[in-house]
């Protein structure tokens, strides 16, 4: 194991967290931050890696859905969206090609069927969701909507910003601003401002020997089957993950499926604003939206991601993906492997970041570091009743 130096703090009770950070850190070679805020009290900040410090931004990808969805739950809030209606009654191109039912829940539970267009979509036009939206409108789903489930990666939050679009005449982006990220002074951009840029710090391939290479070649999908359209690999070229969010254009659009930039400050902010409220302020979520929106709608065999799927609504269920976490936890990770989530229960804000990506998009540290943040949150919990 490779040793490593570990930096920041902990609070009393949350030392096995720090050790395992330490132990996961030693295994990889990736930079890493780790930040964690239990009953909106910060007990866990580090990091550790070269080029890595405690407010270092990065592609956090996937993630990037729980900063979205925040925003649709604060609409849905507000009365402005209405989940169950279709998406055609504000943005009527859409209508076409058996897309005329599909509601905003089909899409934020990735059971509309639609995941990609026909011959693919650059990266450049993938950078703008809008673009997106226009090629969007004319394509048949690839599954009958309501059927089936499949993980809408790179386009779902392209649907819901243009239906937020039509009807708010601003974009999901801006809401995420002006409602979220200002307020808080959050960590956490969809659309990283060129002067933020000299905190950027690029995301990395994934290492792995030959052996482990070929092995894993045989498991990538076919780009013209359902997972390879979900992967974007049915573009010419097939979609480069890893050089997306390295290109300026797209980090400076944010599009809100997967071109979010942040910390792990940032991420386990954004979750202790939503649900436990900041600096006194009250919570951003009422407890009937926080349960609406953290409700399991899509579990099992998912059409593009595989046998074990734990969506809620725009949301992962994290309860389902961690089981000793409780039935209401939420969030989502990114494929570089960023996760963040929360858990009302036990008052964990979570928020994890690093810098290089998985050979195979596996993730072991994020298990035994959420383990170990759980235990000790409960047991400090015990301890202060």
């Amino acid at each position: 194991m490779t040793e490593i130096e570990i930096h920041g703090t902990v609070a009393d009770g949350f030392e096995t967290v720090r050790e395992e950070f330490t132990a996961a850190m030693a295994a990889s070679d990736c930079g890493a931050q780790l930040a964690v805020r239990v009953d909106g009290r910060t007990v866990v900040d580090l990091w550790a890696g070269d080029g890595v410090t405690g407010d270092t931004l990065t592609g956090v990808y996937s993630a990037t859905k729980g900063a979205a969805t925040l925003v649709v739950a604060l609409l849905a809030q507000d009365g402005v969206l209405d989940l169950d209606e279709p998406v055609a009654r504000h943005w009527p191109e859409f209508a076409t090609r058996g897309k005329d039912r599909i509601t905003l829940r089909d899409v934020l539970s990735h059971r509309s069927g639609v995941i990609g267009v026909d011959g693919g979509l650059t990266a450049d036009e993938l950078a703008d969701d809008r673009v997106t939206a226009r090629r969007l409108a004319g394509q048949r789903p690839y599954w009958r909507p309501g059927t089936a489930h499949g993980y809408g990666g790179f386009v779902a939050f392209a649907i819901v910003g243009e239906v937020i679009h039509r009807i708010t005449g601003r974009s999901l982006q801006q809401i995420f601003e002006e409602r979220v990220r200002a307020p808080f002074d959050l960590d956490l951009h969809l659309g990283l401002p060129e002067a933020l840029e000299t905190r950027y710090r690029e995301v990395l391939p994934g290492l792995a020997d030959p052996e482990e290479l070929a092995a894993f070649w045989t498991s990538v999908p076919g780009p013209q089957s359902i997972p390879g359209i979900g992967y974007g690999l049915n573009s010419t070229p097939p979609l480069d993950q890893v050089a997306f969010i390295n290109t300026r254009r797209v980090r400076a659009l944010g599009q809100a499926s997967a071109a979010g930039v942040g910390s792990a400050r940032g991420l386990a902010a954004m979750y202790a604003a939503a649900v436990f409220g900041l600096e006194g302020d009250a919570p951003l979520l009422k407890p009937d939206t926080l349960a609406e929106f953290a409700m399991p709608h899509s579990t099992g065999t998912d059409l593009v991601g595989g046998p074990r799927s734990q969506f809620a609504l725009g949301f992962e269920a994290k309860g389902l993906r961690y089981p000793f976490l409780s039935a209401r936890a939420f969030g989502h990770a990114g494929s570089a492997g960023a996760e963040a989530f929360t858990d009302p229960v036990y008052g964990i804000a979570f928020g994890y970041t690093r810098r290089r990506f998985s050979f195979n998009w596996s993730y072991p540290e994020h298990d035994r570091l959420a383990a170990a943040v759980h235990r000790a949150a409960a047991k400090v919990d015990v301890m202060r009743g």
